[in-house]
């Protein structure tokens, strides 16, 4: 347990590098969809969507795994209601990771593949995700 600490700060800075990814990649298909008719800027984008999830969230989702089974092994949450909770809304979040991949290709092939305003509304999927997985680590309610 004497690293537990560390582990808890790094799980942390992951999870919060993760979040940013999460929040913003729906936001640059936003800008992708609205501009598809502007060749240049779609170019810079598609960059920037590709960076941004391959090498800031992936790596900051595997961090987030890693780190969370670690602590959840040295403190041994895994019969804790919370816990159990806290796991079905990661799953939900990788979930949604994944489908922002998924849609970064699809964008890549038809930029008007979904309009700007559902992008604009996928975009507070890992708010509240986020708001439920925090509520449950913190408040623990089961």
């Amino acid at each position: 347990m004497e690293y537990y600490s560390w582990i808890l700060a790094f799980h942390v800075m992951s999870f919060i590098s993760w979040m940013a990814m999460l929040f913003y990649q729906p936001r640059l298909y936003v800008y992708h969809s609205e501009n598809a008719d502007n060749s240049g800027f779609v170019k810079v984008v598609e960059i920037q969507e590709y960076k941004l999830i391959k090498y800031i969230g992936t790596p900051a989702m595997i961090a987030t795994i890693i780190s969370g089974v670690l602590l959840a092994y040295l403190a041994n949450y895994w019969h804790s209601g919370w816990f159990i909770a806290k796991i079905i809304l990661v799953v939900f979040l990788i979930t949604y990771h994944i489908s922002l991949e998924l849609h970064r290709v699809k964008l890549k092939e038809n930029p008007h593949y979904k309009p700007g305003k559902f992008y604009r509304l996928y975009n507070e999927v890992p708010t509240l995700l986020m708001i439920g997985i925090v509520i449950f680590v913190v408040v623990k309610p089961f």
